[in-house]
């Protein structure tokens, strides 16, 4: 067990960390899906509402945990860490992380006494202000049920954070599909006895498993817990200096959820479902392509900062950013021309709803995606300020956005789709202006122009699309896996195919390490040993 750990936690390179990190949310994102399909079968049929209660219970958890404790996990502690392993100092290191287990623990768990008592008001008055009595009986238990999920992924995610300081990233990639695993598992358990509340035990299971998981990611590491919280250390007050704005950022996101799901609420019987399962369908290439790669990098570009090499982190994020973009562009074409076959094979019959508001989400999915590395250009210099006020912005945008377009009369639940890719464009060209503005760099020649190679590029991966799926149509009698995922298959591989290969005809570097990597697998010998 214990060379086995080891093993896990062992040093890899980006390359490898950004495949494990791909693969894991691959994973846990199919697990979502399998996960939602499951709510969507066994209770929105059966109890009308139910599967709004149990989207609408999470929002305040999420929002707490959000607020007070995400800003010190990752962006607000790695580069405060890396001082500190650069320099060898690992007892600063374990000082730093010990003051902030118990202090946000200590405030995590007054959040979770709040939670349990005004689970109630907290719904009928904020989040969804239109629930019927029995649905918004099912959406305080559970939300009572998670109470302590905030204080639970806040000690996972401090705990991680240590891990990818040291470029460990296994148990941080597999931790969150316990979450996940063990909602599923609760649908077969309690779904006759106690319905769409059993998911509340679920999740809250869940959340124990992924902290017990992350915690075995610091065997080998030599951490030493402390009982106390030191205030006085230049650490504590830098990570102290740099950790509100960054929880402001992350709370103003979580705002947006509640607004989102009171408008959604407020609009028919459904939609709060409706627009979860796109949001969380949009969500898949973000994680892949988007968070994945951000988290994998991220370590390292702090860490060329804290070595003093400015020119290195900025090869590396131009890289990386580039990298993003060129997988993003054929992500976004695929996930608009496919959006019907998606919706209707993983959601059923509730396909049409969420695919029209899914195909007005897969703008932000582009956005999303170069977002989630190009805000950490800003945290990888300890500026977390500047993401915040950008996010304060886009967030007034969004929500004057959202009550105009969410609207009956006006697009509906596609509004709220509209409003989040509208506010995620805005949020993206706002960062990018000061970072041109600030960085001399940013006015690279080479990166601009491999930009405008992949936008071509993607012109005719738009073709490439529209042509076969007008070979391939939706027909109303498309039913099951074997239909949908050949029709889903044919467009999306012909897609990225004409992709990767107009790609390399344009001369860009970006699919050449993939191919050769590729190349090398197929290519590699086998040793074959004749003895015996």
């Amino acid at each position: 067990m214990k060379h086995w750990i080891k093993k896990a936690n062992n040093r890899v390179s980006f390359g490898g960390v950004t495949v494990l990190l791909i693969a894991m949310a691959l994973f846990g994102q199919t697990l979502g899906f399998f996960r939602n399909r499951l709510v969507s079968t066994n209770f929105t049929l059966i109890d009308p509402g139910s599967t709004d209660a149990f989207f609408a219970a999470f929002q305040i958890p999420d929002f707490f945990f959000l607020t007070i404790a995400a800003g010190a996990l990752g962006v607000a502690v790695v580069p405060v860490l890396a001082d500190r392993l650069h320099k060898g100092d690992k007892e600063g290191m374990w000082e730093i992380t010990s003051s902030l287990l118990n202090l946000l623990g200590i405030i995590m768990a007054i959040v979770a006494v709040i939670i349990f008592i005004f689970a109630r008001p907290l719904l009928h008055n904020i989040v969804a202000p239109n629930l019927s009595p029995h649905n918004l009986d099912q959406a305080t238990q559970i939300m009572r049920l998670i109470a302590l999920n905030p204080l639970l992924f806040t000690l996972s995610g401090i705990i991680t954070s240590v891990q990818q300081t040291y470029g460990r990233f296994f148990f941080y990639a597999i931790a969150p599909l316990f979450y996940n695993l063990s909602i599923i598992i609760s649908v077969y358990i309690f779904k006759t006895h106690l319905g769409v509340v059993g998911l509340g035990v679920g999740a809250v299971v869940g959340a124990f498993a992924q902290l017990l998981v992350a915690t075995f990611g610091l065997w080998g590491l030599g951490f030493k817990y402390r009982l106390k919280i030191n205030f006085k250390t230049n650490d504590f007050k830098q990570v102290a200096h740099a950790l509100p704005a960054r929880s402001i950022d992350q709370g103003i996101d979580s705002i947006n959820n509640i607004v989102e799901t009171n408008r959604a609420n407020i609009l028919a019987h459904g939609t709060v479902s409706y627009y979860n399962f796109a949001t969380t369908l949009a969500n898949v290439p973000i994680m892949l392509f988007g968070n994945a790669i951000a988290t994998a990098a991220f370590p390292r570009l702090a860490g060329r900062l804290a070595e003093g090499r400015p020119d290195l982190f900025h090869a590396d994020f131009f890289r990386i950013l580039r990298l993003m973009i060129w997988l993003a562009m054929p992500v976004v074409v695929v996930s608009y021309f496919t959006r019907g076959y998606l919706a209707r094979l993983l959601f059923g019959e509730v396909a049409p709803e969420v695919s029209l508001i899914f195909g007005y989400l897969t703008i932000a999915i582009f956005f999303r995606i170069v977002y989630s590395i190009v805000s950490r250009y800003f945290y990888a210099q300890k500026d977390t300020k500047t993401p915040l006020l950008v996010s304060l912005f886009a967030i007034g945008v969004n929500v004057i956005l959202v009550f105009n377009l969410a609207r009956p009369t006006a697009y509906g639940s596609a509004g709220l789709a509209l409003a989040q890719s509208t506010t995620a464009a805005v949020e993206v060209l706002l960062l990018f202006i000061i970072m041109v503005v600030r960085d001399k760099y940013i006015l690279n020649r080479a990166f601009w122009g491999s930009v405008i190679r992949i936008v071509s590029v993607t012109g005719f991966s738009v073709m490439t699309a529209f042509v076969m799926v007008t070979i391939l149509p939706l027909q109303l009698a498309d039913r099951g896996f074997v239909t949908l995922g050949f029709k889903f298959g044919a467009i999306a591989g012909s897609t990225i195919l004409v992709h990767v290969g107009m790609s390399l005809l344009f001369g860009l570097d970006e699919p050449r390490p993939v191919l050769r990597r590729i190349g090398q697998f197929i290519m590699k010998p086998v040793r074959v040993d004749y003895q015996g």
